[in-house]
């Protein structure tokens, strides 16, 4: 008994009101989604992340989308973070990108190939990963020209610390639509949706 209650002490707290912040969060998540290129903002909707390495946009989206039918994959090692997801959503943590449903890579520049994530199929294109990935800033780098549903032409973001590379191998993934990865870039409390109908020219 003693020692459940250690772990529940320096366990990472979850929303201090679900219902109502995982409703918020949620529709912050589909909008910046449905609307490429705006930064959307999860707001101060959590406790003090403790111990944990994650983005507070991150695992504010992980508390909100994730639960026991919901693989997730942690690129780096992150014990408070994998402890408050089990805790909170019951989410199991996998091995290999390839079983995610979710993903969180707080390093970008270990970012793994695209195509090592699951792109879904044609009877179930949804059954695709979705990655959290932290950037430096959401502004400041090179520019982005997005175009695609949800957009009035074209659309331009500067996200800094993506690799390269990234941009090429989301281009490579366009061809398997409806099939594909959706992904948000975020920093801090603020994120960027990027979901796999959007075309990005790097500038």
């Amino acid at each position: 008994m003693e020692n459940s209650q250690i772990a529940l002490s320096t366990l990472t707290p979850g929303f201090s009101d679900p219902v109502h912040d995982t409703q918020a969060v949620f529709r912050t998540l589909l909008d910046t989604l449905s609307r490429p290129g705006t930064i959307g903002v999860i707001g101060d909707r959590l406790p003090e992340l403790r111990d944990a390495r994650a983005e507070p946009a991150a695992f504010a989206a992980l508390l909100t989308l994730c639960d026991y039918a919901t693989p997730v994959w942690l690129a780096q090692p992150d014990h408070a973070l994998a402890s408050a997801l089990r805790f909170h959503t019951g989410a199991p943590l996998v091995d290999a990108p390839a079983e995610a449903a979710f993903a969180y890579l707080h390093d970008a520049g270990a970012l793994p190939p695209l195509d090592s994530f699951a792109p879904g199929n044609a009877e179930s294109p949804e059954q695709s990963a979705t990655l959290l990935i932290r950037v430096d800033a959401l502004t400041g780098g090179a520019p982005v020209e997005l175009s695609g549903p949800g957009i009035l032409d074209t659309a331009t973001i500067t996200p800094a610390g993506l690799p390269v590379y990234f941009w090429r191998e989301r281009a490579a993934l366009a061809p398997l639509f409806p099939c594909g990865i959706d992904c948000y870039l975020v920093c801090g409390m603020r994120l960027i949706g990027l979901p796999r109908t959007t075309e990005a020219k790097v500038s």
